[in-house]
């Protein structure tokens, strides 16, 4: 190559197609997929060399897989052939670059392959020479015998492009190796928030009946009731008192107490709305928090109506019965609800006491 570059005629040639070269190595370094590497190498190796056309040849398995092509005539693009029927395959095999003046004369090249081409002359160089990647074609129309400094350019080019399909591999394995880690951080992250939600609803949830606790109520009935005094809108506060749970335990054993006690929950969850606060507060005591204010006597007959149907549509060997008290709660700030709490407790218990004297007075008392 040393003596060719020293003829005065072929330094300016040189130097341009040199400088092509930098500028395309330029490039590679900055690719990030192989269809980006594709588009260079097959656009400058053509450029380069003057030649008639040039192909991007990958190795897939036992076979070179003509993945694009920049020529005069259409070649082989996305076509495969064996590497023991290909002069690329050839290439690759033995990592050395192959220079043909004459493809009609030489047995390496496949005739029935080439017969209907523009090509007369080729070079393929492989794109890295152990353990061959690829390789990449180039093609002439007329009878041409390439330049030691033609070769050297291309080699380069190939040399370049081992680099840079290297350096896509190395990236797309650390992207993808940032995907799993970041779908295992959201994993993670997902899992811990359910857990601490789960942690969070056994904290505040009656592990009996699936209600709210005393904690879990005042947590949420408190931010309805700060909305309602905002709004200066009414709501009401039902405390329901089980009645007989300790002779149903004392009679048919606490698993039919607990049952009662699961019932009296459901009912109470059955007849009110969804957005009402409904909760256990204690072994036989629940109390409900309703932005929507009715008359107390509404709601109380409304959860006495469904405690008998209850105890129509159910056999149980106890009969359910419910004391109910209901407060309504007026949009004033100064009183906390806790004392509505208490005042409905309050209510419950005279409510359970005219049962009991109406019962004992011998009057008649339909059983909430």
């Amino acid at each position: 190559m040393s003596e060719s570059l020293n003829q005065p005629e072929n330094q300016p040639l040189f130097a341009s197609e040199m400088t092509r070269l930098v500028a395309a190595v330029q490039q590679l370094s900055l690719a990030r997929h192989l269809n980006e590497i594709v588009e260079i190498v097959r656009t400058v190796a053509r450029e380069i060399s003057k030649a008639d056309g040039a192909s991007f040849v990958l190795r897939d398995g036992n076979q070179c897989y003509y993945v694009d092509e920049d020529a005069i005539e259409p070649l082989w693009k996305g076509s495969r052939f064996p590497m023991d029927a290909c002069i690329s395959g050839w290439a690759m095999k033995r990592g050395e670059s192959v220079a043909i003046e004459d493809i009609t004369l030489d047995p390496r090249v496949p005739q029935d392959i080439y017969r209907r081409t523009f090509v007369r002359s080729l070079l393929t160089i492989p794109i890295r020479n152990a353990d061959a990647l690829g390789a990449i074609g180039i093609y002439w129309a007329q009878a041409h015998t390439p330049s030691p400094e033609e070769i050297f350019l291309l080699e380069t080019l190939a040399n370049s492009t081992a680099m840079a399909m290297e350096n896509v591999r190395i990236h797309a394995e650390l992207e993808e190796r940032v995907k799993q880690r970041t779908q295992a951080l959201v994993r993670e992250i997902r899992e811990r928030k359910k857990a601490e939600e789960a942690v969070r609803q056994m904290a505040i949830s009656d592990s009996l009946t699936g209600l709210l606790n005393r904690r879990g109520f005042f947590l949420q009935a408190q931010k309805q009731y700060e909305l309602a005094c905002r709004n200066a809108s009414p709501s009401i506060l039902v405390f329901a008192d089980l009645d007989g749970l300790k002779v149903v335990n004392d009679t048919y054993g606490h698993r039919d107490g607990d049952q009662m006690i699961v019932d009296a929950g459901a009912v109470l969850k059955m007849v009110l709305r969804q957005s009402d606060v409904v909760a256990r507060v204690g072994g036989d005591e629940f109390v409900v928090f309703s932005m929507e204010c009715e008359q107390p006597e509404i709601v109380v007959k409304r959860i006495q109506d469904a405690v008998e149907r209850f105890n129509s549509d159910n056999r149980r060997r106890y009969r359910l019965s419910l004391s109910v008290g209901v407060v309504v709660c007026e949009p004033d700030d100064t009183v906390s609800l806790e004392k509505m709490v208490e005042q409905a407790d309050e209510a419950m218990y005279r409510e359970k006491q005219r049962r009991r004297m109406t019962r004992n007075s011998g009057g008649k008392l339909r059983s909430v």
